[in-house]
């Protein structure tokens, strides 16, 4: 038998656009890299008409061979003044599929750290079990190419 997972009824979750999950959150804060893969350098880069090797020097660091955005600042190098992100509409594949990774997909940690630096959740729209599973696959499957 199939055990189901604790938020079978679905989660409410609505994006306020407040830039609180592109901050660190403290030290010891496991939120703190945005990994991206090849496409993501190359979608971000070019919405931001700039060319890979000019992005990557401005933006990013490399972490035993993977590529995140850089992290020497609280904020997340793309968000802008008004602490929105520049690349909202092509950003990496991990900042579209927040909250829903499965690091987050327990009841410890999306009642604890996910909750507190998060206004969204519990609010709008409730997300099926389905979706949600859906959308973490997604994001695993993306990052494991």
């Amino acid at each position: 038998m199939e055990r189901k997972p604790w938020y079978t009824d679905g989660l409410r979750f609505e994006c306020h656009a407040c830039g609180a999950c592109c901050r660190t959150h403290g030290e010891a804060d496991e939120y703190a890299f945005v990994y991206l893969a090849e496409q993501d350098v190359e979608a971000v880069a070019a919405h931001m008409g700039l060319d890979r090797a000019e992005f990557m020097a401005r933006f990013c660091a490399r972490n035993g061979g993977g590529i995140h955005l850089r992290t020497d600042t609280v904020d997340c190098p793309l968000l802008d003044a008004q602490g929105r992100c520049r690349a909202y509409e092509v950003r990496p594949k991990q900042c579209a599929a927040w909250p829903f990774w499965r690091e987050n997909l327990t009841r410890r940690a999306w009642d604890g750290p996910v909750k507190a630096c998060c206004p969204g959740i519990g609010q709008g729209p409730l997300h099926t079990a389905d979706e949600i599973d859906r959308i973490a696959d997604e994001r695993d499957e993306w990052y494991a190419q």
